[in-house]
């Protein structure tokens, strides 16, 4: 049986197949989905430990997404963790504002990540 649930929103088919196997080597159950309004949806009926969001996807931004996740029953304590390749100084703040909870950036450790995303896990 899973460790922890998570939810993976990424429309980077590679990188999602990368989180999905690091992940899985780490006895963790792996919902993925390439656009925001699938992962909602799937929101709708599902309660995962943590969700990584990337932050731009072809339906809806991440930072849009968070807002409509976040307002939905349940999940206000779900963390969410913004994956993504800008990496500015003042990106992370701007994540973190924005309701994420924690802020990575491609390419993540692939040594550490699934570990990193079990940190964040309350």
């Amino acid at each position: 049986m899973a460790d922890f649930k998570v939810l993976i929103i990424e429309d980077n088919f590679p990188i999602r197949k990368l989180f999905t196997t690091l992940l899985k080597k780490s006895s963790f159950e792996v919902a993925e989905f390439d656009s925001a309004g699938d992962g909602i949806e799937w929101l709708k009926s599902n309660k995962p430990d943590v969700i990584i969001l990337d932050i731009l996807l072809p339906d809806i931004t991440g930072t849009d997404a968070i807002l409509i996740i976040k307002g939905m029953d349940g999940m206000q304590d779900i963390p969410v963790i913004a994956v993504t390749g800008f990496a500015a100084d003042t990106d992370k703040e701007k994540y973190l504002s924005a309701g994420f909870s924690h802020y990575m950036t491609k390419p993540v450790n692939v040594a550490t990540f699934a570990q990193e995303v079990k940190s964040f896990i309350k």
